[in-house]
C-alpha cells in the first residue's frame, strides 16, 4: 500500500480525483523540495510527485549516487508501486537525463510507458556537453561552477557549513552527469515535449531540438526567456505554458 510518507514520494499529496501521476526530478543538487508548489498550478486531474534522490532532505543518511546505472533500475524499483494509473515524467536539466533513462528501463521490464516524457534545459541525450560540469575539481571550482550556473544564491554559496552538506550532492550529481555514456535504443512510443531557455549557454536550441529523435510518439519544444534555470528564476510564466502543453 503507497503511503504520503514513503520516502521517494515524501511531498506527495494522494489526490482521489487524479487521472494522472506527474513524477518530477530535480537538476543537479536539487530535491523534491522545488516542485512542493506545482500541484496549485494543476488541474487535479494530475497528481504533482515530486521524487527524491538519494543523499538530500529525507534521504540525507543515504550515499548519493553517482552513476545513472545504479541510480535508474532503483528508482525503477521505488516507484512501481506508484504505477497502477497513467502517468507522466518531467525532468529539469540532470532530472531530464534521469527520466529519460527511467522511460527506458520501464520499457525494458515491459511495464507502462508515461503518457509524456517532458524535459527541460537539457541537450538530447546523445549529444555530449560542450563541457564537462568537472565533478572532479576541487571545493573552490565546483562554487565557481554553481555560480556560473547562476542557480544557487550567493548567500548559499558563501555558507561554508552549508556548503560542505551541499558538495558532496553537487559532486556526485555532477559525476553522474559527465559519466553518463548514451547507449542507443529504439526511439520511445511516448510523445516528449522539450522546454528550454533562450539564453540557456549550457543547452542550445538544436541542441535542445534534437530530443525529436529520441521518440517516435509526436514532438514539441518551445523556448522561454530566460537562462539555465529559466523555469525556477527568470520567467515567472513558463510553468503556466508548459502546464498548459502538459494538460493539453
Amino acid at each position: 500500500m503507497t503511503t504520503k510518507t514513503n520516502p521517494v514520494l515524501m511531498y506527495r499529496k494522494p489526490n482521489p480525483q487524479a487521472e494522472m501521476r506527474l513524477f518530477c526530478f530535480p537538476y543537479a543538487g536539487g530535491s523534491a523540495s522545488i516542485f512542493t508548489q506545482w500541484q496549485a498550478r494543476f488541474s487535479k486531474r494530475i497528481e504533482v510527485c515530486p521524487v527524491q534522490l538519494p543523499g538530500r532532505e529525507n534521504r540525507l543518511l543515504e550515499e548519493p549516487m553517482s552513476s545513472i546505472e545504479r541510480l535508474v533500475p532503483q528508482l525503477a524499483d521505488e516507484l512501481e508501486p506508484f504505477l497502477d494509473q497513467p502517468f507522466l515524467i518531467f525532468g529539469h536539466s540532470m532530472g531530464a537525463l534521469i527520466g529519460f533513462e527511467l522511460a527506458r528501463e520501464l520499457r525494458r521490464r515491459n511495464r507502462p510507458l508515461p503518457q509524456k516524457l517532458i524535459v527541460s534545459a537539457k541537450q538530447a541525450p546523445h549529444i555530449p556537453r560542450s563541457k564537462p560540469l568537472g565533478y572532479d575539481s576541487s571545493d573552490e571550482e565546483l562554487i565557481d561552477q554553481l555560480r556560473e550556473l547562476n542557480g544557487t544564491p550567493e548567500e548559499v554559496l558563501a555558507n561554508r557549513e552549508l556548503m560542505e552538506l551541499i558538495l558532496p550532492i553537487i559532486r556526485a550529481d555532477f559525476a553522474l552527469v559527465d559519466r553518463y555514456v548514451y547507449r542507443e535504443e529504439e526511439p520511445l512510443a511516448c510523445p516528449i515535449l522539450a522546454f528550454g531557455g533562450i539564453e540557456d549557454p549550457d543547452v542550445k536550441q538544436d541542441e535542445l531540438a534534437a530530443w525529436q529523435q529520441m521518440t517516435a510518439g509526436g514532438f514539441f519544444m518551445q523556448q522561454f526567456a530566460g537562462g539555465h534555470f529559466y523555469l525556477f528564476r527568470e520567467n515567472t510564466d513558463a510553468l503556466e505554458q508548459i502546464v498548459a502543453a502538459v494538460e493539453k
